[in-house]
């Protein structure tokens, strides 16, 4: 029975920690744990999960769940609560269902302070994975047989009805994934026609009933060159044509690219400049007639090199980047092979490997995110099968994987630190200090010790690196990378945490370090980004080779992050008003600005990282009202307020689907349902520009809903996938069904007036 650990860094000798390993979550297999009726009832969740997949596709994450509330001997004491038809909510009911809510989600929190939580969807991250782990031969090592029949029920669990997967758990088939998903399956040991219900011979055929693998696009066509020698044969000119660009990238300044496509187009410029390819086994010749329409050695790999299904073809390649595609391909890579040219090429695989390293230590090889993650490991193992910068890569895979219901998975790179600092914010808008002050005292000493205390290390600038001294990441310290709205959020919960409960305040000169980080990143705009300075010029972004996600060659400025640093500097400017003072209103002021700037005709703004409208234009209405704007001073508050009031559902909820990140233009969710975790967005969003005082029925109604439909246990339930990011690739953050509902509740608690 598989089991959730916390903060345990193991015995591995190459693995190490900044903080004792605090927010680290790990899974381990133990056969001797758990009794004969819990194993019953996890396969029973399993066999549930399966049953209603495609009802409900992301997973419930039951099995730490499960674990958590059993070690804690959770029951909820507090009784249930049904508003009728006709019937008012009474502070009474509101106050029980938010009592309920809390209670519950303080039971899952982690013995070190942090919330552990599924942070996954996309069904591209796992198979990379394994075919490097396949390629490396440490497959079977790193995931003996437990773990790998736990992968292939992941597969199995989210195989489409017509044998595809799509880029998503809840996305439409794709060449993409329904190619990485049946190569590993076949790694995994399955046959051609084998898998549960003929997953690789239905998988199969969606792929050759779409045209076969030629079709996969950039980014497929670089895995399988590298992991299957599937271009590059006798004649590496057949390689992608993004490769043929990468050997130049050094030429030009990386720090313009945004962090996260630098650290992916590193270890592929490396992995090509190296001429890589995976040793040639039975199973890649078998793959190579597999995937194909026609026999392998007959296909013209030239006519295919810009061939995109138009399953994955969301942001097309320009006729001039196809050009600078080709020429390079045509007239320069054939001179890098030869000498003297050949050396330049030396000093750019030099480079490329020094950046990989300094990456690698600075995130104590945990890296920015999963496909950064693989691709370094592999290009260490190309540079030394047996060195230690391998053997540090293989003692973190752990922190990537995650077991729920629907199998493992592995994750983006993990939401502790951004699920616990709104789950906190929650926990605290309920006002019951008295009941779960035990809890905030442990979430207080959890994002103490997470804080980054340092910058990258060295001349961290000539690596590409910006400060992040006083930032907090997006999963745990050890991985180093600062996140604006993870920093902005938890710099505003330390100042807010009252210190009879929770300890004690952080020191003035932490949260200076904090404020300096974001200050740095305010664009002349206004926008705040996330990770980096932004402002690089626009055009660099028609430099996108991957036609499966837009607007991520550079770094932007986004809605969310401005909103959660204005909440940050207001409580900020209030409780250090003799701290850079002019910066900070000019910051606020200029902030405000960019929201009434950018807002969209319809009154709403566009989400980056959640789903999508309700989402940006709650975080909006929040930082607009922190800075003084209301309905009754600002057209953007109005606009934004009629917006989301037009959008409410005869129950009472607001429901958005996914397919409005991919369509830019609201979209309801099929059959005009509604979704928990928006609703409660859209309610808080609605408090925020003053709605109880205009007409309070919109938010009772949407009250009620979130009262009745709590779980008996307190919990609610698990509905559509909520989390977005590359505007086509959504993200289900499991804690979210517990901290929005709790949140949403807590607030219209205290801030509408109830019988």
């Amino acid at each position: 029975m598989w089991k959730l650990k916390i903060a345990d860094g193991g015995n591995n000798p190459h693995i190490y920690s900044t903080n004792n390993f605090v927010g680290r979550q790990i899974w381990e297999f133990d056969p001797h744990y758990g009794t004969p009726e819990e194993q019953a009832e996890v396969e029973a969740a399993r066999e549930n999960y399966l049953k209603n997949r495609f009802q409900v596709r992301p997973s419930s994450d039951l099995l730490w769940r499960m674990q958590f509330l059993k070690e804690k001997r959770f029951k909820q004491t507090i009784r249930q609560v049904k508003v009728e038809d006709e019937e008012e909510i009474t502070y009474e009911a509101a106050t029980t269902a938010m009592r309920r809510a809390a209670h519950f989600f303080s039971a899952l929190q982690a013995s070190d302070g942090h919330w552990p939580g599924e942070n996954a969807g996309p069904l591209f991250l796992l198979p990379p994975l394994v075919m490097s782990l396949y390629i490396t031969r440490h497959l079977e090592s790193v995931f003996p047989e437990e773990y790998r029949k736990e992968m292939l029920w992941f597969i199995y669990c989210h195989q489409n009805e017509d044998g595809g997967w799509g880029l998503h758990v809840e996305a439409h088939r794709n060449m993409y994934c329904t190619v990485l998903n049946y190569i590993c399956m076949r790694i995994l040991g399955e046959g051609p026609d084998g898998g549960k219900d003929n997953a690789c011979s239905r998988g199969r055929k969606w792929i050759l009933d779409h045209g076969g693998a030629v079709s996969i696009p950039t980014w497929g066509k670089a895995w399988l060159s590298l992991y299957l020698a599937y271009l590059i044969g006798q004649d590496a000119n057949q390689c992608p044509q993004s490769f043929g660009f990468i050997p130049f990238s050094f030429l030009y300044d990386q720090a313009k690219m945004w962090c996260y496509f630098r650290l992916v187009y590193m270890p592929m410029s490396y992995l090509y400049g190296k001429m890589f390819v995976a040793p040639i086994s039975p199973l890649i010749l078998q793959l190579r007639e597999e995937l194909h329409t026609q026999p392998y050695n007959e296909i013209n790999w030239k006519k295919v090199r810009h061939l995109c299904a138009k399953e994955d073809l969301y942001f097309p390649h320009l006729l001039i980047q196809d050009l600078v595609w080709d020429s390079i391909y045509i007239f320069t890579e054939p001179f890098l092979t030869r000498w003297p040219f050949n050396k330049l090429r030396k000093k750019a695989l030099e480079i490329m490997m020094k950046h990989i390293h300094y990456e690698d230590e600075n995130s104590r090889y945990i890296n920015i995110a999963c496909v950064e993650k693989v691709l370094c490991m592999l290009a260490c193992w190309v540079e030394d099968p047996y060195g230690d910068y391998f053997k540090k890569h293989l003692a973190r895979l752990p922190d990537y994987i995650w077991i729920g219901e629907d199998g493992i998975k592995m994750q983006t790179f993990g939401s502790q630190l951004w699920d616990t600092s709104l789950g906190l914010e929650a926990l605290l808008a309920c006002k019951l200090t008295d009941e779960i002050g035990p809890t905030l005292m442990k979430g207080h000493d959890y994002l103490n010790k997470s804080q980054v205390r340092d910058n990258p290390s060295d001349d961290f600038r000539s690596m590409y690196r910006h400060i992040c001294k006083g930032s907090w990441t997006f999963s745990d310290r050890d991985q180093g990378w600062q996140v604006s709205d993870c920093t902005a959020e938890i710099c505003l919960l330390l100042s807010v945490m009252p210190p009879e409960i929770v300890g004690g305040k952080i020191e003035p000169e932490r949260l200076y370090d904090t404020i300096n980080v974001l200050l740095s990143l305010q664009s002349k705009n206004g926008g705040i980004s996330g990770w980096e300075p932004a402002g690089t010029s626009k055009w660099l972004e028609l430099l996108n080779a991957s036609e499966l996600f837009e607007d991520v060659f550079i770094e932007q400025q986004y809605i969310e992050c401005t909103a959660s640093a204005i909440d940050a500097l207001v409580l900020f400017k209030k409780l250090h008003p003799g701290h850079r003072k002019q910066e900070i209103e000019t910051f606020i002021r200029k902030a405000v600005q960019y929201f009434e700037n950018i807002q969209r005709p319809d009154g709403s703004w566009y989400g980056n990282w959640g789903i999508c409208f309700t989402y940006a234009t709650w975080f909006a209405l929040r930082g607009l009202a922190a800075a003084g704007k209301t309905y009754h001073n600002c057209l953007a508050v109005r606009k934004a307020a009629d917006f989301l009031l037009k959008l409410q559902i005869d129950d009472g909820g607001w429901g958005e689907s996914y397919l409005s990140c991919l369509a830019k233009k609201f979209t309801p969710l099929e059959g005009n349902r509604s979704n928990l975790v928006q609703t409660a967005w859209t309610l808080m969003g609605l408090i925020h520009s003053g709605q109880a005082e205009r007409d309070p029925t919109p938010l009772h109604r949407a009250a009620k809903l979130l009262i009745n439909s709590q779980k008996e246990n307190g919990d609610f339930p698990q509905q559509e996938i909520a989390g977005a990011s590359l505007r086509t690739c959504m993200i289900h953050y499991s804690n979210y069904r517990n901290i929005y509902p709790l949140w949403a509740l807590a607030e219209y608690r205290q801030r509408v007036p109830l019988p």
